[in-house]
């Protein structure tokens, strides 16, 4: 047999531009199964990613890829002939569906069903004896027993994640091993484990200094009372823990504590801090670097992986021990399918995963969040804190029944009484119209309005600045760039402490976590769990002779989003005048239980279709939604999006903005990503802090994508702003497009 195998050099990838030289296949393969395999020990699958990446790329060894590769060399074209299927049926046989990671490892996961549809190719044992010739090691993966942990076969849910946690591993693996290739430096680039024993001594000790320079005061003992309390609890065993911490109680400081200190007692990997909103995820970030240093801490909030052939090199992995990103990352990274955003996956096991500011999950993915949170904790290692001022009772759900969850505040009554700093009154009946409440917050010297929508936002901005020119106006959304709102963020607090005038127009993003602390806060009626959070941002510090006030008002023009209408109808049941304030905790459970029994979430359609489709290992259909017949004359079958897991329901269009602020960095990030030099991730983390996304529907309208420039030609996902960009608002799209929240 072996004597009719025809001879070619084998290689893994095209030359090196500086070098010249191309990537061996032999070396590739095995630096790849090294990788996958050390990844994937931390949670018993050590030997499963290690021969999954042994053969990801066998079928590279045909003769006819070979020659394809030479041809093309490096123009970047495609080599057009598949190799992935080779390997998938080769390894089929000992990792069961964990063969999906192979024929993925470019494409991104599918669905069990096309493992049973691979079809042996003619040439497929010629093509494996030229591979076992190089790589010897691989032909004894043909036969044996199942490489999968034990654990895995009780559950199909605990299988789902297993293949996506070997997923990860291996394409971390294979990109991190092309990357060295193509950037000329050798070796894979990947950081050495950190005694997080030292991080935790470090994080005591900058704590300590910053306490000392901080002014006793009631607010401050209670702080060191529920830190020592919380971070002594850290010694407990692995698991769930809830941290009700109400606003100003320094749950930022606290959670951060709790996390480091566990991992190190439990010798885990790492950290990941997740929030609702980018304002929080730099926030924090610039707290736990003034902790933890600079070169500990990666702040990760972009939404936008791009999965383009070279430029998924340049996607994040999270290799760092401490790491700050968004819910919508963390969990769309968790139930998604490709390469680029999967990646990243492998890192949550042995890991502590902060939940920041839990009430702003949505309700309608619940259940596979919590599910996935479940699977992580029971059989990959990790430890989940919940940590929220508003805590919903999660334990309420099917999902969480028996899950125990470790309290770590004996009395939130207690706590939350101890730290009540504001007063509420309700402007619901009659309904104020806009200008009205304009007016009012016009002639204060003080006063943060949080309302419902961006378009609710400009026209509030619009209306106070007609009653007031002089006024120093602010105003807070998504449309603004990141960098731009960390300046108005820093301007905004230097002028509350220096307690001169100013007022600030913000859509819901600056009321989770921000740290802002105004006299009175205008609320437009939200549910519950948003009117406590703004609450948060009153009298915040305790500072003030008075309760802080915080004003709820239904504006008669501005209504509020069709999408909030079921927590606000649950909302004024229970709280209002002459009932429940939204700060009252026993109150706060009664309305989850009765939203989430009004909602269905044990049993939602979206939820129902999403744990349906992991169990049959469909990924493509949690990621993207099931195929539907959409009854169209054209009879074609497509796929329902709204029974996908997307924890934004609206596609989202990253805008990079060069025309805010010194671009020069980013210019020449932009130039180079274009240019496709070097291995490009230190050049998109430039462009995160003056990227906007905007919602798909607003950027496709023509007047707006005429001011689009695509970074890279034929993606769509990543586009440079040529218009103007206004300097109080961002990117004014006016009258173009619907509402949204951010």
């Amino acid at each position: 047999m072996a004597a009719r195998v025809r001879f070619c050099q084998l290689w893994a990838h095209s030359p090196a531009l500086e070098s010249g030289s191309l990537h061996s296949l032999v070396d590739h393969v095995r630096s790849t199964a090294a990788l996958a395999g050390g990844f994937a020990e931390s949670f018993g699958a050590g030997e499963l990613a290690w021969a999954l990446g042994l053969v990801h790329d066998a079928g590279k060894a045909r003769c006819s890829w070979q020659d394809r590769l030479i041809a093309v060399g490096t123009s970047g074209a495609s080599i057009g002939i598949p190799h992935k299927e080779l390997g998938a049926s080769f390894i089929g046989k000992r990792a069961g569906v964990a063969a999906l990671a192979v024929l993925g490892h470019h494409g991104g996961l599918s669905s069990a069903r096309d493992l049973k549809r691979l079809v042996p190719e003619a040439d497929a044992g010629e093509v494996l004896e030229r591979f076992f010739g190089v790589v010897p090691e691989a032909r004894a993966l043909g036969e044996g027993a199942s490489l999968a942990p034990a654990g895995w076969g009780r559950d199909p849910l605990v299988w789902e994640m297993g293949v996506r946690m070997v997923f990860s591993a291996l394409v971390d693996a294979d990109y991190l091993d092309t990357a060295a290739h193509f950037d000329g430096s050798g070796r894979p680039r990947v950081a050495d484990p950190v005694d997080m024993t030292v991080l935790w001594n470090r994080y005591e000790r900058s704590r300590t200094a910053k306490l000392a320079s901080a002014k006793p005061s009631v607010v401050n003992e209670v702080r060191s009372r529920l830190y020592d309390r919380v971070v002594g609890m850290a010694e407990g065993e692995r698991g769930v823990y809830r941290l009700p911490a109400p606003t100003g109680s320094g749950k930022t400081f606290t959670a951060g504590g709790f996390a480091v200190r566990h991992a190190a007692r439990h010798g885990m990997a790492r950290v990941v801090v997740a929030v609702p909103f980018t304002t929080i995820t730099q926030q924090n970030a610039q707290v736990y670097r003034e902790l933890l240093g600079e070169d500990v801490v990666l702040e990760h909030h972009s939404n936008t992986e791009l999965d383009t052939r070279g430029l998924r090199l340049a996607a994040e992995n999270w290799d760092a021990p401490f790491v700050v990103t968004t819910t919508v990352q963390l969990f769309d990274s968790l139930f998604g399918r490709k390469p680029a955003r999967s990646r990243k996956l492998h890192r949550l096991a042995n890991a502590v995963i902060v939940l920041d500011e839990v009430q702003a999950l949505p309700v309608s993915l619940l259940v596979p969040i919590l599910d996935g949170l479940r699977l992580l904790v029971r059989h990959f290692g990790a430890t989940v804190l919940l940590a929220s001022a508003t805590q919903p009772t999660f334990e309420r759900l099917a999902v969480w029944e028996s899950l125990g969850i470790k309290e770590l505040v004996e009395d939130p009554v207690e706590l939350s009484a101890s730290l009540r700093r504001v007063r509420y009154e309700w402007r619901l009946d009659p309904k104020p119209a806009t200008a009205q409440i304009a007016a009012e917050v016009a002639g204060m010297p003080q006063a943060l309005v949080v309302v419902n929508t961006v378009k609710q936002a400009r026209a509030m901005v619009k209306a106070v600045r007609e009653n007031n020119p002089a006024a120093p106006v602010f105003h807070l959304s998504t449309r603004m760039v990141p960098a731009h709102r960390r300046k108005v963020l820093d301007d905004v607090d230097r002028l509350l402490g220096e307690a001169k005038p100013v007022l600030v127009i913000s859509t819901q993003l600056v009321e989770a976590g921000v740290d802002l602390d105004f006299p009175v806060v205008f609320r437009a009626l939200a549910p519950a769990e948003s009117l406590q959070q703004a609450a948060g941002r009153a009298n915040r510090e305790g500072r003030h002779s008075e309760l802080g006030r915080v004003v709820v008002f239904d504006a008669a023009d501005a209504p509020a989003p069709a999408f909030y209408r079921a927590g606000i109808d649950k909302t004024l049941a229970f709280f209002g005048p002459g009932k429940a304030d939204p700060d009252d905790s026993a109150v706060l459970n009664a309305y989850y239980g009765s939203l989430y029994a009004a909602l269905e979430v044990d049993n939602g359609p979206r939820a129902k279709a999403i744990q349906g489709n992991r169990r049959t290992l469909d990924y493509q259909a949690v990621a993207d939604g099931p195929v539907t017949d959409t009854g169209t004359r054209d009879n074609k079958r497509r796929r329902d999006s709204g029974l996908a897991f997307r924890m934004i329901d609206e596609d989202q269009v990253a805008v990079v903005v060069t025309g805010y602020g010194d671009t020069g960095e980013v210019r020449e990030a932009l130039r180079r990503i274009r240019a496709g030099e070097g291995p490009l991730r230190r050049e998109f983390r430039v462009l995160r802090a003056y990227t906007v996304s905007l919602p798909r529907s607003v950027a496709t309208a023509p007047a707006v994508a005429a001011l689009f420039r695509p970074v890279v030609a034929g993606q769509r996902d990543l586009w440079e702003w040529v218009g103007d960009y206004d300097e109080q608002v961002g990117i004014d799209e006016g009258e173009i497009g619907k509402e949204t929240v951010w």
